[in-house]
């Protein structure tokens, strides 16, 4: 890990990186940039990126490589919703990659909202409360609720600011219907959740993101106080929301509202949309006032990163991934201790094969997850059941993963038994070349580590592996001297093809 890490965040209406160095408990920021590219348009869903787009935006992170590398530092990309919907999204992923190097992550919204929430609760500080959340982007806006580190609840909405503005002020005037339009819309939109929300409850009110920064500062012009050092934690009140809305209503053009509010160019053609949005939060939620959070999705993903890496101590109950994990698990496993030893065997037979099967370390968590889930499916049938765990891992939006993680947890977790990984499996088929390897090690390495529970009663209490050239020894140690784990051996012995074919080896078990 290089000693700076920096997050870029791929919106929709703007890419921003954010370059920091660790330091005890968070990070401390290096340097930022920001740069407008309108990736995705449309009033609706955003199918599709055009040339221009995909031009304008290879450009613009290629420069924002360059900072990073100028820094020596490595980089973790995101993107949101405009690559998110797009079905031509590998076509810019690809360009990017061989134009910087840097590896796209598509991340749900469910996601976006968690990692914004974890930028918002470090800015705003406020642990002990529970905290409403609304993030309002280019493409979509995240509404959520959290207290300290847990998501307890967390929705993506196709309401964004460059969204609405091209479905209602697409022209050079406004039309008198607009507005009301726009309106029902949002609320229609929000008013779905409102009921779960407000039954929830929340203590605090954290707005973030640019529209909702500009919207902060058109009011604290109009107080006509002089401007803070930093907007962070700046408060609001409802009615001060409804009253920006109401202003920009009254400017009818794009030039009168740079003038008049002080907005860039960039922001001042989509901020009536993005204020009518953050309105329609205001009205349906209830809330009474806001505080602006300076820290937002990229600091959120910049926090994630440095405790992926070990660069911040978190412990189980702060990790968002394995926690989503335990749920799914609680939820739909009938053998819950089968499946949680079975993921005991499976790790570590991942360290004593780390070496011997070129394994990277972050691949550890893939196959601990696939091991819980492994058995998920069982909830829909038995039957089968291995095919249903992959559609309900692959649909449960797991947080603290992104989606290409979570397609090889929930593959891993499809091939722990039955037919082995075929490029005629379409699943298998579409990931790249370097994902199914890890695909095959992991579920060879799974494949075993649930025959040797096959007895369901964790009588194999650990594995070692001996390596040579030609051929992998796995030694079993029973639980106990009186424990017969024949019946082990030979359900491992059955599974041991794949894991076979990874290694190039024979693979032979016997009991210590």
């Amino acid at each position: 890990m290089s000693e700076l890490v920096a997050a870029l965040d791929i919106g929709t209406n703007s890419f921003h990186l954010v370059v920091a160095k660790p330091v005890p408990g968070g990070f401390e920021v290096v340097t930022r940039e920001k740069d407008v590219v309108r990736l995705g348009h449309g009033g609706g869903d955003m199918k599709e990126l055009s040339d221009e787009a995909i031009a304008r935006g290879v450009k613009s992170l290629t420069r924002m490589a360059q900072i990073a590398s100028s820094h020596k530092a490595e980089v973790r990309a995101v993107a949101t919703s405009a690559v998110r919907e797009a079905k031509n999204r590998s076509d810019f992923i690809k360009q990017v990659r061989k134009a910087t190097g840097i590896e796209i992550e598509v991340i749900s919204g469910v996601e976006e909202a968690r990692l914004i929430h974890l930028g918002v609760l470090n800015a705003i500080g406020i642990h002990d409360q529970s905290m409403f959340v609304c993030d309002i982007g280019g493409g979509s806006t995240e509404v959520l609720v959290g207290l300290d580190d847990e998501v307890m609840f967390a929705r993506s909405f196709k309401l964004g600011a460059v969204r609405l503005t091209d479905r209602f002020f697409a022209g050079t005037t406004l039309h008198p219907s607009a507005i009301p339009s726009c309106r029902s819309f949002i609320r229609s939109s929000l008013s779905v959740v409102a009921p779960e929300v407000l039954e929830l409850g929340f203590e605090a009110v954290a707005a973030s993101s640019g529209t909702a920064e500009a919207i902060a500062r058109i009011i604290l012009r109009s107080r006509g106080t002089s401007e803070p050092k930093s907007m962070n934690r700046f408060e609001f009140t409802a009615d001060e929301v409804r009253s920006v809305v109401t202003a920009l209503h009254d400017t009818s053009t794009i030039d009168e509202r740079i003038e008049r509010f002080g907005l860039e160019p960039n922001r001042a053609d989509i901020i009536l949309a993005g204020a009518l949005i953050l309105e329609g939060i205001v009205d349906v939620f209830e809330l009474k006032s806001l505080m602006f959070s300076d820290f937002a999705l990229r600091e959120g993903l910049l926090m994630d990163t440095l405790r992926r890496e070990g660069l911040i101590e978190v412990d189980d109950d702060h990790d968002a991934a394995r926690r989503s994990v335990q749920q799914l698990a609680d939820r739909c496993d009938d053998r819950p201790e089968h499946s949680q030893h079975v993921a005991e065997l499976a790790t570590q037979l991942f360290d004593e094969l780390e070496e011997t099967l070129k394994l990277k370390t972050e691949w550890r968590r893939y196959l601990e997850f696939a091991s819980l889930l492994a058995n998920v499916g069982v909830v829909v049938s038995h039957a089968k059941h291995h095919l249903h765990s992959y559609y309900l891992i692959r649909n449960s939006e797991l947080m603290g993963l992104t989606d290409r993680e979570v397609e090889i947890v929930a593959q891993v977790a499809r091939y722990h038994r039955k037919s082995v990984p075929k490029s005629e499996h379409s699943e298998f088929s579409a990931l790249p070349t370097s994902d199914q390897r890890i695909v095959q090690s992991l579920a060879g390495i799974l494949r075993i580590a649930i025959g040797l529970d096959r007895t369901y009663d964790a009588r194999v209490k650990s594995v070692s592996v001996k390596v040579g050239a030609a051929e992998l020894t796995i030694v079993a140690k029973p639980r106990g001297k009186k424990n017969d784990i024949s019946l082990n051996l030979y359900a491992a012995n059955e599974r041991k093809g794949l894991l076979s074919e990874v290694s190039n080896r024979k693979v032979k078990l016997s009991e210590a």
